[in-house]
């Protein structure tokens, strides 16, 4: 590669004394024309043979990589640990917000790799349903339930504002489908909204369907099996596991207990967590 880049130098300069512009000698030889216009200029300072020899000499010496602050890592490797191996741009809003500083998100993900193993990068090519959409909160509240064994969490975001909610029942019924749409319209959404969507589970059904006109205009069930119609609490939901409640199992005397962790869970959510899709601020910050 060396004697191949001294050859092109050589005859980048015996173009140019022919008079050749820079933009084609750079064509010729296969380069950069800002690669052809610093290797004239320094021929030029230095004559032909010593140029050389400086470029050769510069070509042995092992690079040195440019070591990453120690303190950068703790800090990163830190956050990356209290804040439930949030992402790289989360990170950076952590350490914006606490140490005033603001590096690359690609530095902040080659830190990670030194410690964790990275998922891969989202397949921009894969072919995705159509979603919900609005610009305004309280326009479209998606509601869901997760199953932890001997109780269940109903959900529900705001897919604006990403203001949400969850409540703990100890069966998965519309009975208590319609106890969630009582307690979360009313504390967490105004009371009002002009479309719910859920999916097809009997927990949307007979007692949550008679009363979710009365905190809706529009009830829509989700098509099955098109989970990106319920993304945004599709979302969510892995955020109450991943940072809340976990993949266990738990019975129903825990209910109370539970309750504060999740109420502990949706104040942080909520004033604490920044959201990418709200511009890297939580919920309802101020």
């Amino acid at each position: 590669m060396e004697v191949l880049d001294i050859t092109k130098i050589t005859l980048a300069w015996e173009l140019f004394e022919a008079g050749i512009p820079k933009s084609h000698i750079a064509s010729k030889i296969g380069v950069q024309r800002e690669t052809v216009h610093l290797w004239i200029k320094d021929i030029l300072a230095y004559g032909l043979i010593e140029f050389l020899g400086r470029y050769s000499k510069a070509k042995k010496v092992a690079r040195i990589r440019r070591q990453i602050d120690p303190i950068l890592k703790r800090r990163v490797w830190e956050i990356r640990d209290r804040e439930f191996d949030c992402c790289g741009q989360k990170i950076k809003y952590f350490l914006k917000k606490e140490y005033g500083s603001s590096p690359a998100v690609s530095k902040i993900y080659e830190i990670l790799g030194e410690k964790y193993k990275l998922k891969s990068k989202w397949k921009t090519n894969l072919k995705r349903g159509a979603v919900p959409h609005t610009v305004k909160p309280r326009k479209v509240i998606q509601m869901d339930s997760i199953d932890f064994g001997g109780i269940f969490a109903f959900t529900a975001v705001d897919i604006f504002s990403k203001e949400a909610d969850v409540i703990l029942a100890p069966e998965l019924t519309s009975y208590y489908g319609a106890v969630f749409l009582d307690t979360c319209m009313i504390r967490r959404f105004s009371s009002h909204s002009n479309l719910i969507q859920a999916d097809g589970g009997h927990e949307f059904k007979d007692k949550f369907k008679a009363k979710v006109y009365d905190y809706a205009d529009r009830f829509r069930i989700s098509r099955p099996y098109k989970k990106n119609e319920q993304s945004y609490i599709e979302s969510f939901n892995r955020t109450v596991r991943k940072e809340c409640l976990g993949w266990s199992k738990y019975n129903p005397h825990q209910i109370p207990e539970l309750t504060l962790v999740v109420n502990q869970f949706l104040d942080r959510y909520h004033y604490h967590r920044p959201h990418i899709g709200l511009g890297m601020k939580p919920p309802l910050s101020t």
